[in-house]
């Protein structure tokens, strides 16, 4: 069934676009990556320090009242936007039609920016209903393109996004007390999708990434490997979903860290260290397994459960967001796709806040906040770079004159 679904075959080429005219308007709104890239980046930078400070109580006034609204604003503020500006350029480029621009692309960013403020507020209702609406606009701006050209591959992103949409509900609906599921349910589910996403579309683009920018790389897909990487995913997500826990859940997670490690290694990660635009990559995926093998350890009661949390929040999610955004706006601003010093040191920082993150328990747990705030920091630094790096590029036209 996955294999039908299309999501273990090889990365399809762009569609080519018809000749168009110069884009009217900012540039920073002529195609979803430039956008929510510039935003998530100033988010990441801004949002984490805060929550550390006031997790240390040394911010007087809350950033976010609990530890739940934390890890809401992660992935329902930080990654979600990543993952939209991604797809608005990935479905124009897979389907050849237009994604959402302009007046459109403004309004769905406004969106975003009201859900971000209405969780600080009293207004928990409202706040739910904007946060839900926000995957859901999502996956009618990609659904639309996908749809008219029979893109049928790709549909299952739909269907991601309005999942999401649904765990986002249910977070809200069981933290004002509508409905009887404990609120860290959607979040759990939610983490398990983004985790799929990222299985997916790593599958697709690292081998080709190594293999086109690595030279004597031979970079491979195992298609039984692949099978079992992508279906172990969705069996987690329905043993999360059923809330099951125990042995049982532990062996899938420990042969799901053996297969995704297998699955790095027919990468040969060993190949890219001179080309930081691809090891970055490899080195961020390399933390699923570790995730995967920490949420294990949880199942047996031998490791704190925010390790594989983080393992796959600040490791996984953090270092291929940082690697896809460098990627991705550098190709898609006629820049050479190559890192600079400015990019590695970001890709530095965002590993080193994993090693910190995870290591600093482990080695200093009389230490613990004193390694929070350092992981912070540097998670921080990290994506402040990006922003800083990136926001002249994201918000002006095409280096090579191309309209988008």
């Amino acid at each position: 069934m996955i294999a039908r679904a299309g999501l273990i075959q090889s990365p399809e080429p762009e569609r080519q676009m018809p000749p168009q005219p110069r884009a009217e308007g900012a540039a920073l709104w002529r195609l979803g990556f430039r956008p929510f890239y510039l935003l998530a980046s100033i988010f990441a930078a801004l949002s984490v320090p805060l929550w550390a400070l006031q997790y240390a109580g040394w911010l007087p006034r809350p950033y976010l009242a609990d530890p739940l609204w934390h890890a809401h604003e992660m992935l329902f503020g930080f990654a979600i936007a990543v993952v939209t500006g991604f797809l608005f350029t990935a479905v124009r480029n897979w389907t050849g039609r237009a994604t959402p621009a302009g007046a459109s692309l403004m309004a769905i960013a406004a969106l975003w920016l009201a859900g971000r403020v209405l969780v600080l507020t009293p207004f928990g209702a409202l706040s739910a209903a904007v946060n839900t609406a926000f995957p859901v606009a999502v996956a009618i701006g990609i659904g639309i393109p996908l749809v008219r050209s029979g893109n049928r591959r790709n549909y299952f992103f739909i269907v991601l996004l309005l999942v999401l949409a649904l765990a986002i509900l249910a977070t809200h609906l069981a933290q004002l007390g509508a409905i009887t599921l404990p609120p860290r349910l959607g979040i759990g589910v939610a983490l398990d999708v983004v985790l799929f996403i990222m299985a997916v579309m790593a599958g697709r683009v690292i081998p080709m990434f190594t293999n086109n920018g690595v030279p004597g790389a031979r970079a491979r897909r195992q298609p039984l490997l692949e099978k079992l990487a992508l279906g172990g995913i969705i069996a987690l997500f329905a043993a999360d979903l059923l809330q099951a826990t125990g042995p049982a859940v532990a062996g899938l997670l420990a042969f799901l860290a053996v297969v995704h490690a297998a699955r790095l290694a027919l990468w040969e990660p060993w190949k890219t260290l001179r080309t930081p635009l691809v090891w970055i990559l490899h080195a961020a995926y390399f933390w699923i397994p570790v995730h995967l093998a920490l949420r294990a350890l949880v199942e047996l009661d031998l490791v704190a459960s925010p390790l594989a949390t983080h393992a796959l929040t600040i490791g996984a999610i953090g270092g291929l967001i940082l690697g896809m955004m460098t990627r991705t706006a550098r190709g898609h601003t006629g820049r050479i796709l190559a890192a600079d010093g400015f990019d590695v040191t970001s890709y530095v920082l965002v590993l080193a806040a994993a090693l910190v993150r995870l290591g600093g328990p482990l080695v200093a747990p009389r230490a613990y906040i004193e390694t929070l705030l350092c992981s912070a920091l540097l998670w921080s630094a990290a994506f402040a770079i990006y922003a800083v790096r990136y926001w002249r590029p994201l918000t002006r036209p095409r280096a090579d004159g191309k309209p988008l």
